[in-house]
């Protein structure tokens, strides 16, 4: 059996983001899961959320479903469920919403910055790679 992992990452497509959240997840024991991993959206994951009578209710609802399918690992959780997601500080599903879609819509996690003191222009990863940093 092949390793899809190491297949993909040899042709050069990248199809998971790790990301280091701003807040991070406080699970009910008060640990902090800030480390995680996103994986590209696939159309199944964009299209079943739609049928949810939890969308059909409430629109807003559909973010939950699509970061609860595409972020695959969260600090050392089991599983990142639809409750994870939910009590997730706002700031922190703010940012996975706009990982979510740079690295869907636009196919990468990177953003372009100006340096306020020189006028620079560089690009910095919003996935936040360093831990403790955002």
């Amino acid at each position: 059996m092949t390793n899809t992992r190491t297949t993909t990452a040899r042709r050069g497509l990248c199809t998971e983001f790790p990301f280091v959240l701003p807040r991070g997840y406080v699970d009910e024991s008060g640990e902090v899961h800030r480390e995680g991993v996103m994986r590209l959206a696939t159309a199944r994951d964009e299209i079943a959320p739609q049928s949810d009578p939890r969308v059909r209710a409430n629109p807003a609802y559909l973010t939950v479903l699509l970061l609860e399918r595409t972020v695959v690992s969260l600090g050392s959780l089991h599983e990142v469920g639809g409750y994870v997601i939910e009590n997730l500080f706002a700031s922190d599903l703010a940012f996975l919403q706009d990982l979510y879609r740079r690295i869907n819509q636009e196919g990468h996690s990177e953003a372009a910055v100006t340096c306020p003191e020189c006028a620079h222009d560089f690009t910095v990863d919003v996935s936040g790679d360093a831990p403790g940093e955002s």
